[in-house]
Order: C-alpha cells, then sequence, then structure tokens
C-alpha cells in the first residue's frame, strides 16, 4: 500500500491559505466502496483510507513514514502568488471609477 504526503492546496471558493501549511500523510483506498441497500449509505471495509496525519513539516512526515516502515509517495506542492490588487477592495467604491457602476 503507498502513501501520498502532500501539503492541501486552497479551496477553489477561497483566496485564503488556511489549513495549508501542513503536510498530510493519508493512504488511499484499496477497496471499492459499497451501497448499503437498505439504507444507501456508502462504506468500505478498508478502515485504512481513514487515517490522516497531519505535520508541520515535509521531513517530519518522509521521517514517520520512513520509520514506520510506510511506502510514501512524496507530491510537491505548486505554489501560487498572491493576486493582489493595487486598489484593494475599497476600489469597487471609488468615486473616481473610470468605468460605469454595472451592478
Amino acid at each position: 500500500m503507498r502513501a501520498r504526503i502532500y501539503r492541501p492546496a486552497r479551496t477553489a471558493m477561497s483566496s485564503g491559505a488556511a489549513r495549508t501549511k501542513r503536510w498530510v500523510l493519508e493512504f488511499p483506498n484499496q477497496t471499492g466502496r459499497d451501497v448499503d441497500p437498505l439504507m444507501g449509505w456508502t462504506s468500505s471495509d478498508d478502515t485504512q483510507s481513514q487515517v490522516r496525519l497531519s505535520f508541520d513539516t515535509r521531513d517530519e512526515a518522509v521521517a514517520y513514514a520512513r520509520e514506520h516502515g510506510i511506502d510514501a509517495v512524496v507530491k510537491d506542492p505548486q505554489d501560487r502568488s498572491a493576486n493582489i490588487r493595487p486598489g484593494g477592495y475599497g476600489e469597487n467604491f471609488a468615486t473616481n471609477r473610470r468605468g460605469a457602476w454595472t451592478h
């Protein structure tokens, strides 16, 4: 079983960087998911896929995997620079706007 070590990306709905600083070690789902015929819930017999460990640094995560004999793949993040507009949010309400107010 191959674990994955990565740093989570920002959510698509937010430009904030919360929960993106720590590194995560998680295991993939080895078995398929089953649908319970009575309730319709999705379940799995693989409890290993529920394990999600977080670490402060990449080196700590790699050291933990090596120490416990876990075969892990490290995926480096693709960092993006912040998109900061010169006027910021206040630019939306400026009295010296160059274009017509559209909304």
